[in-house]
Order: C-alpha cells, then structure tokens, then sequence
C-alpha cells in the first residue's frame, strides 16, 4: 500500500458508505415517496427494482470499457455524478421524472464499489488483502447504521426530498476526499478478452457468483419492505421505525467488524457460511417479531450476517485468483444488484397479492440455496489456480 494508505482506505470506506445511503434511502424512505407521489408501494418499489437491474447489468460492462481509465479520475467522477443524478430527482414533480434520473444515477454503485475494491486488493499486501477490503466495505454497513435509519426519519418528519438533498452533498464530500488521496495513474490488472472468457469460464468463480445472487434475492424479498412491513404489522412510530433500521445497520456494522478482524483467521469461505446461518435464523424465527423489541431480537442475527456476507464473497473472490479480480469482483457487484431486483420484484409481486406473510419464507428459500451453493463451491476452490 502507499504510504498515505490510510486515508485511502478512509476515502474508499466513505464513499462506500455515501454509495451504500442512496442505495439503502429508498426503502427507508419508500411510505413517504410512495404517498407523496400517489403511487403504491409495490409502484414506488420499482424505484429499487429498476436501479438494481441497470446496477447488474452495468457493472461489468464498465469495468471493461473504463479498464484503461486513470482510477483516480474515475472514482471522483462517478460519485459527482451520483450528486446532480440524485439533486435532478429533487426537482422532478412526476414519478417517471424521478425514475429515470434514480436510475441514471446508478451508474455510480455499478462503478465505484467494485473498482474501489480492485485497487485495494492490487495495493495491499496478499496477507492484509482480505482484512483491507472487508474494512473498506463496512462504509455500506455504516450506511446501513446511520443511512437508512436516517432515511426513515427524515422522509416521515420533512420528506424523501430532503434526503435526496443530503445525499447529493454527501456525493460531493467524497468526491473531493477520494480526489485529494486517490494516487495517481491508478489502474488495476485490465481485463482483456481472453480474461473475460477465463473469467466466465471458471466454474468455481461463477458458481461463487451465484452464491451472491441467491443471497440477495432471499433477503431482498424482504428488505425491500421492511418500511411497509412494519408499518404494516407492528405500526411504529416514525422514531420506533428508524430504531428497527438503526439496531438492524448497528447489527450489520458489528458484524462486518468482526469479519474484517477475522476473516484471513477463519477463512472468507467459512465466513460465508457462518453469515448465512445467522440470516436463516431470523428468517426462520420472523414471525416471532410481533412486537417493536421482539423484531429487534428477532432481525439481530440477520444484521449480523447480511453486510459481512458480501464483505466475505468480495474476499473470497480476490483471493481464489487477484489476476482475475476486477472481472470476478464487478460481476459480484452486479450479482448484489441482480438478487436485489429479482427480491424486490418478488416481494413486490407478492405484496400485491396480498402475500406479504409470505416474504420471510421465499428469502429463507433463497438462502438456503445459496448455503447449498456455497458449499459446493467450497469443495471445489481447490480447482481454481491462487496467486500468493
């Protein structure tokens, strides 16, 4: 790492977490955008949907048109981006105004985590790499912590345009931040043709892949909702409602700490399968959560286990083969997006039916599968070769 390495990783934690709050907002805030619009909540939840999709299929489209780009350029552009994309849906007055600049403006997300993530797995030491990139990842767990409940609160008392707003400076804050520490010429393995195909060739490596994908439909099928969910179920107050997300993100946060401290001991493989576990026994024990401190029991385990479970497979894909990493870890992040609009789309699906007691049981669904999965790909990493 460079010398100034620590204000890298500071720089790259921050804008994971300003990339984290506009991705997070929109569930937080999806009972206010979907009143002050007029539209319903499985209407609104398209918000969601359509930015995952463009979010999934961008992200390796990116990484192989920008592979020559100077990072330090790249990185600080996407996140202004992300600023005027988010202050133009401030002032659109109609719903269709604001998808497509909601949209447009995830183009940044498709960017910046994954090639934040490349170059510190190309900088950092082999032996520090997974702690390095797990740490820059907690900037989505403290989104999670901070972003959402926030979102929550600030949608309820003063509207989702005020959090848009403040979304917008935060986007500016780290673009200044990563412009000032960012080194310069900064630009990780590229990826050509052939590793692509080698890429996509690897059974091992897409197999890991799917894991995420599967993963974040399960849990998306109901974090997509939780707003509407609990509103509906529990009927929270604006502050009980901002407490569930805050103890849900602290939970999210603690845990993603743990993997960063722990994960080059236990291995990110066994990570994975320890944080799916904790998320299979919430959803498992959901409908034990019919009261406000009974759902933060209930959802603590899942906290736990959802951010360090995406921290774990950026890992295990960097160290199964760091030739390869900025193709593997850009079709992650589009696996991330890609389970969050088939679990949104779901769960939207599923709330339109009148289903809604049906969405823990079809994430569990998705977890357990990727659980399956997971150990599979286990069994077979021996057969990817690892560069030390």
């Amino acid at each position: 790492m460079p010398r100034h390495h620590d204000s890298l990783l500071w720089s790259f934690l921050f804008g994971n977490f300003v990339i984290g709050f506009g991705v997070l907002m929109v569930p937080g805030a999806l009972n206010d955008i979907s009143q002050d619009l007029h539209i319903s909540i499985a209407g609104a939840g398209f918000l969601i949907t359509a930015g995952s999709i463009l979010m999934c299929l961008s992200a390796p489209v990116f990484a192989t048109i920008l592979r020559k780009q100077d990072r330090h350029q790249l990185l600080t552009w996407v996140m202004v981006w992300y600023s005027v994309c988010h202050l133009a849906c401030v002032v659109m007055p109609e719903f269709e105004g604001i998808l497509i600049f909601r949209v447009l403006a995830m183009i940044s997300p498709a960017i910046f985590t994954p090639q934040a993530a490349a170059c510190i797995g190309q900088l950092a030491e082999p032996h520090k790499r997974g702690r390095a990139i797990t740490f820059v990842f907690l900037g989505w767990s403290v989104a999670s912590v901070i972003g959402t409940p926030m979102a929550a609160w600030i949608s309820e008392v003063y509207g989702w345009r005020s959090v848009f707003v403040i979304l917008s400076v935060l986007s500016l804050i780290s673009a200044a931040w990563v412009w000032w520490v960012t080194p310069r010429r900064l630009s990780p393995p590229v990826m050509s043709v052939s590793a692509w195909r080698q890429t996509l060739g690897s059974k091992t490596l897409m197999l890991t892949v799917l894991v995420t994908v599967l993963s974040g439909s399960g849990q998306f099928f109901l974090t997509a909702y939780f707003a509407p969910y609990f509103k509906q179920t529990l009927s929270p107050s604006p502050a009980e409602l901002s407490l569930i997300f805050g103890w849900f993100g602290a939970c999210g946060l603690l845990g993603n700490v743990l993997l960063s401290k722990y994960v080059d001991r236990i291995g990110s493989a066994r990570a994975v399968h320890m944080t799916l576990s904790l998320i299979a026994v919430s959803m498992l024990g959901w409908s034990l959560g019919n009261s406000v401190w009974l759902a933060l029991c209930v959802i603590t385990p899942w906290g736990l286990g959802m951010f360090a479970t995406n921290s774990a497979q950026q890992a295990r894909l960097i160290q199964l083969s760091p030739a390869l990493s900025a193709g593997s870890v850009a079709l992650n992040t589009s696996a991330i997006y890609l389970g969050q609009a088939i679990g949104s789309a779901g769960g939207g699906w599923l709330i339109q039916h009148d289903a809604m007691h049906w969405l823990h049981w079809c994430g569990l669904a998705g977890v357990i599968l990727a659980f399956s999965v997971s150990q599979w790909v286990h069994r077979m990493a021996s057969d990817v070769p690892r560069e030390h």
